[in-house]
């Protein structure tokens, strides 16, 4: 069994699905696996926001749909409404569901101390699920001896 870290540091939707299902992948392999939420990625795991996530439709190419449209009202919400459409036809969990099915087999989920204090949160901020508020320097512990992917 190996140790995956995912660091998820994007507060959109398609910023932080990639991390759950990389980490839903290893888990579901046997391998043990670790989210650690920094930046703007704490959304997902801020009680409040986690199931407000939305896609970025400005500065994100992969869209394929030039800024000037991106930035018209609605657009974001509409693309949103697109994603999730697509993926309930997968059967992948909204995020706070996600969430609580990583941490049910044994995923751990971390907060970034340093982020968590530039954004003036508190523990009682977060699901249930967060395992701890940690230092950089704690998750570089926690991660020995296996692989760190940056989302």
């Amino acid at each position: 069994m190996s140790k995956i870290s995912i660091i998820i540091s994007k507060g959109s939707l398609d910023g932080v699905y990639p991390g759950l299902i990389m980490a839903n992948g290893a888990l579901m392999e046997g391998h043990e696996a670790i989210l650690f939420f920094t930046f703007f990625g704490l959304d997902a795991i801020i009680k409040s926001r986690m199931n407000k996530l939305k896609v970025a439709t400005v500065g994100n190419p992969a869209l394929h749909i030039p800024s000037l449209i991106g930035i018209l009202p609605g657009m974001s919400s509409f693309a949103t409404a697109q994603m999730k459409k697509e993926m309930e036809k997968l059967d992948i969990p909204p995020v706070g569901e996600f969430i609580e099915m990583i941490h049910d087999a044994g995923g751990k989920i971390y907060a970034c101390k340093a982020t968590v204090d530039m954004f003036h949160l508190k523990k009682d901020d977060f699901c249930e699920q967060m395992d701890d508020i940690v230092t950089v320097g704690q998750f570089y512990e926690m991660s020995l001896d296996g692989h760190i992917i940056f989302t």
